[in-house]
């Protein structure tokens, strides 16, 4: 593993300001990285520090008796199911609730399939399953892209990217992911703007497909 998190995503999530799909991927990286994990205490620890040196604020009257009152009126959450194998990682199982073998993956063309998680509208995250030997069609960024390589492996124009490396892309990069030989490659891919691909069929299938 070699392709981590960078400070300026790590601080985020230490802060509680990542998009939730930015922060799935984030946490399953996390789960995986003892590195990255070491990185985020520093910056939680930060963060602390700057807490504790905050001039307390006055909380409005019944500002507690409203927090109980909301936990004791919204009803329970459902219960996830465990996911069985252990081919995922605990963030991720807690969102999927199955093994990478028992996803219901939909097709997008060329043997690649998809599977896109509930997360909330500002960003959107999706299992990516791409054939061994297969490219992704080459495209750019109009926002920010986290990739996470859960198995197998993919090469593009910058390097190569195996399982727990993250791929981090912004609106200055155009590439051409390839996945490995030998086992499909199976990502956990989050965007905040629509890809922009280069290919007729691509972008005629993008909206369809949430791309």
């Amino acid at each position: 593993m070699k392709h981590h998190l960078n400070d300026s995503l790590l601080i985020a999530y230490s802060a509680g300001q990542l998009p939730e799909a930015f922060g799935l991927v984030a946490a399953t990286h996390l789960s995986l990285c003892d590195d990255c994990r070491a990185r985020l205490g520093a910056h939680d620890a930060v963060g602390g520090a700057v807490l504790e040196a905050c001039v307390p604020v006055q909380m409005a009257p019944g500002s507690m008796e409203c927090a109980i009152g909301r936990i004791v009126l919204d009803p329970p959450s459902v219960p996830r199911p465990t996911a069985a194998g252990r081919s995922v990682p605990a963030p991720l199982a807690d969102y999927l609730g199955c093994d990478l073998a028992s996803v219901k993956w939909r097709a997008v063309g060329m043997g690649v399939r998809q599977y896109v998680l509930p997360t909330a509208a500002d960003a959107s995250v999706r299992l990516l399953y791409i054939p061994a030997g297969v490219a992704v069609p080459d495209h750019g960024h109009r926002g920010m892209e986290l990739t996470l390589v859960l198995q197998g492996a993919f090469r593009d124009q910058t390097d190569r990217f195996g399982p727990g490396d993250v791929e981090i892309a912004d609106q200055d990069m155009l590439h051409t992911p390839v996945a490995e030989p030998g086992q499909p490659c199976i990502c956990l891919a989050a965007t905040d703007a629509p890809l922009r691909f280069s290919g007729l069929i691509p972008r005629l299938a993008q909206t369809l497909f949430r791309l």
